[in-house]
């Protein structure tokens, strides 16, 4: 039924000229926090990049919006270093990092981890693009991304060692849908893959294939 209510929402957005004025309608609470990864109802090709400041591995504010102005940007939002399914996906993007920086594009990665989690990341997984910290969920909330975790997953998770709250060092229990974006200089989503199953992301070679096509846009 969520997918459904997703479909028609898609549908609805595409024949309005504002389809700021009925995000308002996407189950979840007022601040743009879906109850479940079905009901997320993320932003759109060809809406713009909202204004957004993130943070550093430094701790220090991050310009978005500047950021992408200067470089087309392929912007990854994930759950958190403690997610394997994560790990295993920013290990990919570093195996087409190069390729993607050399087609002019910069890459960013967002996830609901404190700076100290993020430079734990970086030693890790020993790469060069960017990683920055929305551990106050403003990004997942802008983005059409964030949902809450129910109770029961997250004492699932602290079974298995993984703390969101020591992770983000928030108590509000939101995590975004893992998602890629290729943004261009002007702003623009050009490019978006979500998938409500975490466990499933979006291939390196298909991520590539689609920076290619769209530097051109």
């Amino acid at each position: 039924m969520h997918r459904f209510k997703y479909i028609i929402l898609v549908l609805i957005l595409i024949t309005f000229s504002d389809p700021a004025s009925l995000l308002a309608d996407v189950p979840g609470d007022s601040n743009n926090v879906a109850d479940s990864t079905e009901a997320v109802c993320p932003l759109l090709i060809g809406e713009p990049l909202p204004s957004l400041t993130l943070t550093t591995i430094d701790g220090e504010p991050f310009d978005l919006n500047a950021a992408v102005a200067q470089k087309p940007t392929v912007l990854i939002f994930y759950r958190g270093g403690w997610c394997p399914f994560c790990n295993l996906h920013l290990a990919e993007l570093k195996d087409i990092e190069d390729d993607i920086v050399q087609l002019g594009y910069q890459i960013l990665a967002v996830s609901m981890d404190r700076p100290a989690k993020l430079r734990e990341s970086l030693q890790k997984h020993e790469m060069n693009y960017t990683l920055l910290s929305d551990s106050a969920a403003a990004a997942a909330k802008t983005f059409g991304l964030a949902f809450k975790v129910e109770d029961e997953y997250i004492n699932k998770l602290k079974g298995f060692g993984m703390n969101l709250e020591e992770a983000s060092g928030q108590e509000h229990h939101i995590l975004p849908l893992p998602a890629a974006f290729i943004i261009g200089t002007d702003g623009l989503i050009k490019f978006e893959y979500v998938n409500p199953n975490y466990k499933v992301r979006i291939r390196a070679d298909v991520l590539l294939a689609a920076a290619r096509a769209y530097l051109t846009e």
